[in-house]
């Protein structure tokens, strides 16, 4: 039997001036727990026990500024996504205010880097600092380092250079229209990139929200190959193999220890995990919106992030229930 605790809510700490919001959530190389908080324009940084809660990046109040400055004291509104780079660094998406930033694990000080503030496609070619984004919503390093950001209103994914800092398109046209599984990236769609994850091997598996669909997309080659979803939205096939299942409005994903993938369903209030095998289940939720800590009830509401922990339990941000969680297997 699994179970799941609540970490944060409302209750926890009075640094919520609203009840939190949370969406991206990951656990720092200092072993605690990050997790930004849309509502409340905050990242918070929390004990891995579910104790201490403090406010990591952002002063509370809705905007853009700051770099140069703290951390702490720069305004941000809508952080949806977060990372660690190699070196420490904490990158987030600010998904209203365009662009990706960072904060020195050091000096607490946060920059800007991708993305100029307003929302637009420009810029491939150059500095990412310059280009317009469209709604950005998620992030990924690979294993040199280089920044791939979900550009989903663009229908794009964009990476960033970290040795340069330019921009280029790394997948999508620009158009709305299904994948097409077999082919290379070159000309080819991807409907509402959404969420970015790199296997062992160096494949990206890529999560299309508009799509309802997972692919995978080899290193080399950069073929794209289906792996979940059959485009059409809705709740089921568990059980069975995930190429003929319904997804509805995947948003998060966490790759597991033993390779599985754990996806946020977000429209169907559920946590599901697609197996090494191909077969896909869900761990939390039954497809209705809830508040309950039995998961196998209706205990999800439009949760967007999670993350597998070391030994093997997944963070959830359970966003519309306003509370972070912790699911054991």
């Amino acid at each position: 039997m699994s179970s799941l605790e609540c970490l944060a809510d409302h209750k926890t700490s009075a640094l919520f001036e609203v009840p939190p919001e949370p969406f991206g959530v990951i656990t720092g190389p200092d072993g605690a727990i990050y997790f930004g908080d849309v509502s409340n324009h905050r990242i918070f940084r929390m004990q891995p026990d579910g104790g201490e809660i403090e406010a990591h990046v952002g002063c509370g109040q809705v905007g853009n500024d700051g770099d140069g400055g703290a951390a702490i004291s720069a305004r941000i509104t809508q952080p949806y996504e977060l990372r660690f780079d190699q070196t420490g660094r904490l990158t987030f998406v600010d998904m209203t205010a365009h662009v990706v930033r960072q904060v020195d694990p050091s000096s607490g000080i946060i920059r800007t880097v991708a993305g100029a503030g307003q929302d637009g496609f420009a810029g491939d070619g150059g500095p990412a600092s310059a280009a317009l984004l469209n709604r950005p919503h998620s992030i990924e390093f690979d294993s040199t380092g280089n920044l791939f950001i979900a550009d989903i209103a663009n229908h794009r994914v964009r990476v960033v250079n970290p040795a340069s800092g330019r921009i280029e398109t790394y997948a999508g046209t620009g158009e709305q229209q299904e994948t097409r599984v077999g082919e290379t990236l070159q000309g080819n769609p991807v409907n509402g990139p959404r969420a970015i994850a790199f296997s062992p091997t160096g494949a990206m598996i890529l999560v299309l929200r508009e799509g309802n669909a997972i692919y995978e997309i080899s290193a080399h080659e950069h073929l794209v190959r289906h792996i979940a979803g059959t485009g059409e939205k809705g709740y089921s096939g568990d059980g069975a193999d995930a190429r003929y299942a319904c997804l509805a409005g995947p948003k998060g994903m966490a790759l597991a220890m033993d390779g599985a993938i754990i996806i946020a369903d977000t429209e169907s209030h559920t946590i599901r995990r697609i197996a090494p095998d191909g077969v896909i289940h869900t761990l939390a939720g039954n497809g209705q919106s809830g508040d309950s800590l039995d998961p196998s009830a209706a205990c999800l509401n439009r949760p967007h992030g999670v993350f597998v922990e070391h030994d093997g339990a997944v963070l959830i941000g359970d966003s519309d229930n306003r509370r972070l969680l912790r699911l054991r297997p």
